[in-house]
């Protein structure tokens, strides 16, 4: 039987097809537009994830039998508001996970509600990009939008919504909107109070690896698949991707370099980081992680080759790099503002340390690097409560470096193992669904059938005592820019 993983990202959705046994079967990729109305502000439109989601699944099931499709899941971009009016239309476009104009919300949630009962309802804090303050913000700025609003979703959500007619989320995906009672994995009823909204507003709660029912007859028959076709719940793309590397059960690690950077780690037991840097979530396994997020990981890359450098040769640019640990460039990494641990939407990247002998080689380092001392950060954080990591998996986009991958493990101190599959959310969604379907019994029993290690990059003694130095200067520069922003 074929089991299919929907990784529905930020610039494109990309779907993955895999055989019982794990074997990827084929992978196919549709991308759809990025809004950005005003400065902060992202969006996009739900309906057309639904277009690129139809017709990529078309594309991946061409040249098998369709009737051995089983189960579809999903992995998910996280925190985005969607909403639905009561005859099922959208509203407006989403909001999504990397949008900062809630600051006024945010504020209003961590200052005046206050922090402490937060974590006491959730288990975290506020954030500009999580749903609870877009709510509030879309109460306050479009009053006449919100009265229409019969169903709030997160975006993998609605793609379920549209396959199966359930009206569904699952755990690890709805801890980032801060509705959540995340250690009692219900939703918060003064959380709900706070951002006035009802439980009929809020989708039904599911494990991620729990069937939510079963695909649509139209949608089948258009898809040729068979009407028994069952829609596994997903999570959230942190969580997916966690699975996806084998990231579950007690202590492992996973470091994610996509558009956003994370250090995930999992846990089976529920844990709240005092300090509220890092996000305390429930996991797409049944148990719960700790994970920091940077807003800008390989985006910060992709903006400094494709804006600035306009390039499109990433190898190229890396080729000339040789002096790691010895860059005196820095690069905050910013770009989009910052969760963890600073918390601030206002903050913006910057270059510093510049001279008249820097090259554009010390640049390009300076960003590979700087993205590498932002996810140590938050690991830092994690280390501070006592949580000793010694080894992590690896994936995303940035993680197909060699470069990338020796600087992360020379500066975060940890051996990085590299998969033989790394399709981090898509693969994770994959192996949710074969679990919805009975072929394994749990997701740990998958992730260790399924989940391979090729190759562990140790990290350098001499790159490890170079850095170690250059991350204390860089740990200086955000409380000092901090009263620019």
């Amino acid at each position: 039987m074929y089991y299919i993983g929907v990784d529905l990202g930020t610039s494109a959705v990309k779907l993955l097809l895999m055989e019982g046994n794990g074997k990827i079967e084929k992978i196919v990729s549709k991308e759809y537009d990025l809004s950005f109305p005003h400065p902060g502000w992202s969006e996009q439109k739900p309906e057309d994830w639904w277009t690129q989601v139809i017709a990529g699944l078309k594309e991946l099931t061409s040249e098998v039998d369709k009737t051995k499709v089983a189960g579809i899941s999903f992995g998910g971009q996280m925190h985005g508001l969607v909403t639905l009016d009561a005859d099922d239309n959208v509203i407006r476009p989403a909001i999504l996970w990397n949008d900062g104009r809630t600051g006024k919300e945010t504020d209003y949630l961590n200052t005046v509600i206050g922090k402490d009962k937060l974590s006491q309802y959730t288990a975290n804090i506020a954030f500009a990009g999580f749903t609870a303050p877009k709510i509030l913000w879309m109460q306050e700025n479009e009053p006449g939008l919100w009265a229409k609003v019969a169903k709030i979703m997160l975006p993998k959500d609605y793609i379920a919504y549209k396959l199966s007619g359930s009206f569904c989320t699952d755990y690890s995906d709805a801890s980032g909107m801060l509705l959540l009672d995340v250690k009692n994995r219900c939703w918060s009823k003064e959380m709900m109070d706070i951002c006035h909204v009802s439980e009929a507003q809020l989708p039904k709660l599911y494990e991620s690896y729990e069937v939510v029912g079963t695909i649509k007859p139209e949608v089948a028959s258009e898809l040729g698949f068979t009407n028994d076709v069952k829609i596994i719940a997903g999570a959230g793309d942190n969580a997916a991707a966690a699975v996806g590397t084998g990231t579950v059960g007690e202590g492992k690690c996973n470091l994610s370099i996509g558009t956003s950077g994370t250090i995930f780690i999992s846990s089976k037991n529920f844990t709240v980081d005092p300090a509220n840097a890092l996000h305390s979530f429930d996991h797409a396994d049944g148990g719960y992680h700790l994970m920091g997020c940077m807003l800008s990981a390989a985006s910060c890359n992709k903006w400094w080759m494709d804006e600035i450098l306009k390039t499109k040769d990433y190898p190229a640019e890396q080729a000339g790099i040789k002096n790691l640990g010895e860059n005196h460039v820095f690069y905050l990494p910013y770009l989009m503002g910052e969760r963890s641990p600073h918390n601030n939407p206002d903050a913006r990247a910057m270059f510093i340390g510049m001279s008249m002998d820097t090259t554009r080689e010390d640049m390009t380092q300076a960003v590979l690097e700087g993205v590498a001392f932002g996810l140590r950060d938050s690991l830092e954080v994690a280390r501070s409560q006592g949580i000793k990591i010694e080894r992590s998996k690896i994936c995303g986009g940035g993680a197909k470096s060699p470069l990338w991958q020796q600087i992360i493990a020379s500066v975060m101190n940890l051996k990085l193992d590299i998969l033989e599959n790394e399709e981090g959310p898509g693969l994770g969604g994959a192996i949710l669904a074969a679990v919805g379907c009975g072929t394994y019994a749990s997701v740990e029993e998958a992730c260790q059938a399924i989940v391979r290690v090729k190759e562990t990059i140790e990290p350098d003694p001499e790159l490890i005592r170079k850095y170690e130095e250059r991350y204390q200067e860089f740990k200086k520069l955000y409380p000092t820019v901090k009263s620019l922003f």
